[in-house]
């Protein structure tokens, strides 16, 4: 019924600071007066039986217990963030007081002492049925088994242990509704919702003939039929632009004739009951609407140091990747001084790197505890130590240059140095893709991306390193900055402009495409970064061309992984 007691009985139970909430209630409103309902959903951690941010987590301050509980420890937390990008449902936040993440952990310590959750104890209707699903005999098992339950987003696979009976789809589905600035008597997060989603699977006329149907009074607008004025509020959620049924006005309003309430079978007439169910659907075609909410918690949760790091990683990779492989494959002469100055340049920006991981990092004076109480499913932990063997071998080379020592253009040691650069180039990619928070980092395109970004970024250096001294090196970097851009736009069309497996992909596209990253992805990432380097590329092949068209490639590719990282995150996730 709304009353907030177990968001209030939580925050109690467990001290939660002003501003953060373990559990909250949504409140979804349909309708307009006096036809309308309001729909209460209590959101929190779904403690999954396949839950992504245990597997995310570097340091296993997040696990799931015997009991099937997903615990959580502040004191093993370093704040990397990528529990929250791994969790579909906005479950985990961070503590201001202990810039720590934290979640709801189904109140374990009362649970070990056989006492039930707070949120629970304190509920005044019983709402909220807690058990054990896999004892037959217990309430919450009975109830599973009996009433029609959904659950949040199961398409992403984790088996999410909680359940909503006779769940709304506006509340369970964060795509459904809208977030505003404001709520009744709480502000919403400075980054705001304004639109949501199309539900493909949301049968409005059925909707509208069960409406029909019950008890519940339908009031008519003042000349009897349906609204005039071709309005409908939905703000893009509904169908009222489509004709192809009949069902709804060609011009985006409610349709007027009782030809509006024929079902697909052909079984309403313009009688009295056609009227009711064209009014019926009028009432409820609108667009369901959030009229409270909490201020989500993974808006931008990785900002600048994320992208700024994918983009430094790439030249690092790329300055070494680049040289390595021409020199192996016999295209340049091998040169100890050019695979130095390349190893020197990969290990500024390696450092820079592992400084800007660290800087994102809440507790960051706990980022070693990624080597040293590792998490082996986690590729953030995989990343740190091909970084790090990464960062050994580039040592290895420089001390080998600057010793003279001639294993150094030794084509054994630039193929591993190669291997070495592009596992850090593409670790990155598998990460994103346990972050199942994000629909559009899931493409399976992605380490084929991470690796051409590679590319790009190294085929720009190395023309850029022609100025130090080298020469033979603007062909050779003309034609692997050339490859390089093609496939980057090749691989760009089919991970945004391909139709999406999800919604929340498909918006995050749009926003990039359409929405308020189209400058960035248009101007930056594929006009100064693709279009004019290609052009300058086709200009003139001397060294001056290559290195400007170079200067451009990498200014384009801050700019795409400006709007790749962070427009997957605008999304609402609850």
């Amino acid at each position: 019924m709304g009353c907030h007691a177990c968001t209030v009985a939580c925050k109690a139970e467990h001290d939660d600071p002003i501003g953060v909430n373990k559990t909250w209630v949504k409140y979804i409103e349909k309708g307009e007066f006096p036809n309308t309902n309001r729909n209460f959903s209590v959101m929190r951690c779904n403690h999954c039986d396949d839950s992504p941010c245990t597997d995310v987590c570097p340091v296993t301050a997040l696990w799931e217990r015997e009991d099937g509980i997903v615990d959580f420890d502040t004191e093993r937390c370093i704040g990397c963030k990528a529990c929250m990008q791994g969790c579909p449902y906005d479950a985990l936040y961070i503590d201001p007081e202990t810039s720590t993440a934290a979640k709801c952990n189904y109140c374990s310590h009362r649970v070990d002492s056989g006492r039930e959750p707070a949120c629970v104890t304190v509920c005044p209707e019983d709402a909220i049925v807690a058990g054990d699903m896999e004892d037959p005999d217990t309430e919450i098992t009975r109830t599973i088994s009996n009433q029609e339950v959904q659950a949040r987003k199961p398409e992403k696979g984790t088996e999410p242990k909680l359940f909503y009976v006779d769940g709304d789809e506006g509340s369970v589905t964060p795509g459904t509704t809208g977030r505003e600035e404001h709520y009744m008597w709480s502000d919403a997060p400075t980054q705001t919702e304004v639109q949501g989603g199309e539900r493909e699977d949301f049968d409005l006329q059925r909707a509208a003939e069960s409406l029909a149907n019950s008890d519940v009074t339908l009031s008519s607008s003042s000349d009897g039929e349906a609204r005039a004025d071709g309005g409908c509020g939905c703000g893009g959620n509904c169908r009222c632009q489509s004709d192809g049924d009949g069902r709804v006005a060609s011009d985006g309003g409610v349709a007027t004739s009782a030809d509006a309430a024929t079902s697909s079978g052909g079984g309403h007439t313009a009688d009295s009951s056609s009227g009711s169910v064209t009014r019926a659907y009028e009432l409820l075609h609108e667009e369901a609407r959030r009229v409270y909410d909490i201020g989500e918690s993974h808006y931008q949760s990785w900002g600048w140091e994320v992208y700024s790091y994918t983009w430094t990683k790439s030249i690092s990779a790329g300055v070494f990747l680049v040289p390595a492989l021409l020199m192996a494959l016999g295209i340049v002469e091998p040169s100890a001084s050019l695979i130095g100055a390349s190893s020197l340049v990969s290990m500024a920006f390696l450092g820079l790197t592992g400084l800007l991981l660290i800087v994102d990092l809440e507790q960051p004076q706990r980022f070693h505890w990624v080597l040293l109480r590792p998490n082996w499913n986690s590729w953030l932990v995989k990343g740190a130590y091909i970084i790090t063997a990464y960062g050994a071998y580039l040592a290895v080379v420089l001390a080998g240059w600057l010793l003279e020592l001639g294993y150094v253009t030794n084509p054994a040691v630039l193929l591993g140095g190669a291997a070495l650069a592009t596992a850090t180039a593409v670790y990155t990619a598998f990460l994103f893709s346990q972050s199942k928070g994000r629909d559009l980092w899931q493409s399976p395109a992605m380490p084929l991306h991470m690796f051409a970004q590679a590319v790009v970024a190294g085929g720009a250096a190395t023309a850029l390193l022609g100025f130090a001294g080298f020469d033979g090196l603007a062909g050779p970097s003309r034609l692997a900055l050339a490859a390089g851009l093609l496939t980057h736009l090749v691989l760009i069309a089919s991970e945004i402009f391909t139709p999406h497996q999800t919604e929340d992909a498909e918006e995050a596209a749009a926003r990039i495409v359409r929405g308020r990253f189209r400058t960035a992805f248009w101007l930056g990432g594929i006009g100064v970064g693709i279009v004019l380097p290609l052009a300058v590329l086709a200009a003139g092949g001397s060294l001056p061309f290559v290195a400007l068209a170079g200067a451009l490639a990498l200014v384009g590719l801050f700019a795409f992984e400006y709007c790749w990282i962070t427009a997957p995150q605008t999304i609402s996730l609850a």
